[in-house]
């Protein structure tokens, strides 16, 4: 990914358009309604990364996960300390269980009822019982 003299990353229009969900010829056309500023390198055409962003998260695109096991679900409990939450998701067949931060869990909106999904990203799982 080249920078520009600035050091800011830029990204080939193509992989930018990927990223963001459009075509190329949307971006194209932003670049000439003044939606998006381009730079030209070559012949070719560069979007910087922070721009890549601003328009990933105005359209609503979700961050990208290398977890695999992502699982749709609904609250079932939610148990709030000072600084902890427990929430517990029923998944299809799955009961899921997480611990997270009181703050996470408000910022969420996580409620009995509400829909919510598991992102699970484990290397090792250990469960040992006496």
């Amino acid at each position: 990914m080249p920078a520009d003299n600035d050091g800011a990353q830029l990204m080939r229009i193509g992989a930018a358009a990927e990223v963001i969900g459009v075509s190329v010829d949307t971006l194209r056309r932003w670049d000439r309604d003044g939606r998006v500023a381009t730079e030209r390198r070559g012949g070719r055409r560069f979007l910087p990364v922070s721009e890549v962003a601003r328009l990933r998260q105005e359209r609503g695109v979700p961050p990208r996960s290398s977890a695999r096991n992502v699982l749709d679900g609904t609250v079932l409990r939610v148990t709030k300390d000072g600084v902890m939450a427990q929430v517990e998701l029923a998944c299809g067949p799955y009961r899921i269980v997480s611990l997270m931060s009181r703050e996470a869990a408000d910022e969420l909106d996580l409620r009995i009822g509400a829909h919510a999904r598991a992102v699970i990203k484990a290397t090792t799982v250990v469960v040992e019982s006496g």
